[in-house]
């Protein structure tokens, strides 16, 4: 009953999170890859082996041709992104890929991305992330159609709403800071683990929502509040368990895994902290403040 009973306290903090994620989204600004304001994409291949990417890096950031962003594909091949390259420096840009003649480059495709092509793809990725929120919330309006008492399955869903933003919407702040300060641009993999989290979120927020409703089906206490309470305390074992294992498999990525994946990883362990933050006091405390102002609308009438 701790969370229930303080359920203030946890809304807040969420809501300042939130607040402070928007504020440095709207000032601060993701800081965009070439999939969203356009640039060039090259792939390039080592028949003998690549290099690894530190090595690759340094020789190609002594061009100073601006971010180049390296990403590992294939066996032996890499995905080149850069801004706009006149032909001298693509050419440049080409012949740093081999390395004292011990590992040549292949250029195997070149594509040169518009700023119009760029402005499509980030409006297709805001849309994609908007409608899986929407067809999370139908499907756990549907899933609950049956629980009418003491709120409705569209409160459900429209609290599923409320926590999922919250779990997009600070990631994303954490990622602004990132791009700050660590140099890490928005790109679709980015938008792959915003859609991630969403998935494994609300996976747990439904956890813990069953719960909910199969103890309002045998009255396991007499108020809704106690039932929510008892609820949250018989899934919280099993939600942070399950998240921590999640997380500590990503912060392992993070550490030591390739560095194209880096960020990535680090964001979906953020959202996984917030989304098993959520479904547990966030998610369920908004339940009780809702089933209470209902409550208390009906009784002044």
């Amino acid at each position: 009953m701790f969370i229930v009973n303080n359920k203030k306290i946890f809304i807040g903090i969420s809501a300042v999170l939130v607040l402070i994620s928007l504020v440095l989204l709207f000032t601060v600004g993701l800081r965009e890859s070439i999939d969203f304001k356009g640039g060039a994409l090259t792939e390039i291949s080592y028949p003998s082996g690549r290099p690894v990417v530190e090595d690759l890096q340094k020789q190609i950031d002594t061009l100073a041709l601006g971010t180049v962003l390296l990403q590992p594909t294939g066996d032996n091949g890499y995905l080149v992104k850069t801004m706009d390259l006149t032909e001298t420096n693509r050419q440049a840009l080409f012949n740093s890929f081999s390395i004292d003649g011990k590992y040549i480059a292949e250029q195997k495709s070149f594509t040169s991305i518009g700023p119009s092509v760029g402005s499509e793809m980030r409006k297709k990725a805001l849309l994609s992330i908007v409608l899986v929120i929407l067809a999370i919330m139908f499907f756990v309006a549907y899933a609950f159609r049956k629980v009418a008492k003491p709120i409705s399955s569209w409160t459900y869903g429209l609290v599923t709403i409320i926590t999922l933003v919250h779990d997009v919407i600070i990631p994303t702040g954490i990622y602004v800071l990132l791009g700050k300060y660590a140099g890490a641009e928005a790109d679709m993999l980015f938008v792959v683990a915003l859609l991630t989290i969403l998935g494994l979120s609300v996976s747990d927020t439904i956890v813990v929502f069953d719960r909910i409703r199969e103890n309002l089906k045998i009255q396991i206490a007499p108020t809704f509040k106690e039932i929510v309470g008892r609820s949250i305390m018989q899934t919280f074992a099993r939600s942070i368990n399950t998240s921590l294992t999640v997380i500590f498999a990503l912060l392992a990525l993070f550490f030591f895994g390739p560095s194209a994946t880096k960020y990535f990883a680090l964001t979906l362990a953020a959202g996984m902290f917030f989304g098993a933050y959520s479904s547990i006091f966030l998610a369920s405390p908004l339940l009780v403040m809702i089933e209470e102002r209902k409550k208390n609308k009906t009784s002044k009438k």
